[in-house]
């Protein structure tokens, strides 16, 4: 899944976003606030990393003005401010959940993915999909056995999996996986479609192509 990274600190966002893409996330990285704004107001993201202390717009205002356009997408804080009039102050401007700085990498993961289950309407992690499982931990499962896949593949088997009732087109899929720094086409998504065929082969799910209207993860006589 693609998400927005705004993060001042240079060090820390280089470091951020390594360990995002190795989790499966596309992600697009700016060090101010205009620049934050700019890219919300075009690009389609899944989830927002948002500073607080940033120059030109600082995180609040960031997400004031994504809440004026009506745009609804979750939105997380990183900040060194943590007493609770700071968070409070967050929180009521918009953002959907606030992680003080210094913080465990893992911790980000969790809240990220909280994030995305409730904005998807999911109580829960674990999704399942015949032999295929989607567990807690980020990772999926293949006849109860890990599934060896690189972070591109796990990012494009996710979108798959959440929206595993419905086709997920081309541009789609091109959209969540690949941040505006990779240097690749829409076209590209078929190599990676090809090779998680060849890792399903046999386990009864299988990545269906719908002419026109794109890829269809699916188990069986049944989509979805």
């Amino acid at each position: 899944m693609r998400l927005l990274l705004a993060e001042d600190n240079r060090e820390l966002a280089h470091w951020l976003e390594k360990a995002l893409v190795q989790e499966g996330f596309a992600v697009d990285c700016v060090s101010d606030g205009r620049a934050a704004d700019h890219l919300l107001q075009g690009e389609n993201y899944a989830v927002a990393i948002l500073d607080i202390g940033m120059p030109g717009f600082d995180g609040l205002e960031v997400v004031q003005r994504l809440r004026k356009r009506g745009q609804t997408l979750p939105v997380l804080f990183l900040t060194a401010r943590s007493n609770v009039a700071d968070r409070v102050k967050g929180l009521n401007a918009g953002a959907d959940d606030y992680l003080p700085k210094p913080f465990e990498l893992e911790e980000l993961d969790a809240r990220l993915r909280a994030l995305l289950r409730r904005s998807e309407g999911r109580t829960q992690e674990r999704q399942r999909l015949g032999e295929l499982e989607y567990d807690d931990e980020g990772f999926f499962l293949l006849r109860d056995e890990p599934l060896s896949l690189t972070p591109r593949e796990l990012s494009l088997l996710k979108v798959l999996m959440h929206r595993r009732t419905r086709p997920v087109s081309r541009q789609q899929l091109f959209d969540q996986v690949f941040s505006l720094n990779d240097d690749v086409s829409p076209e590209s998504i078929d190599l990676y479609i090809h090779r998680l065929r060849k890792k399903l082969t046999g386990s009864g799910v299988r990545i269906t192509t719908l002419r026109g209207l794109g890829y269809v993860l699916e188990c069986g006589d049944e989509v979805g």
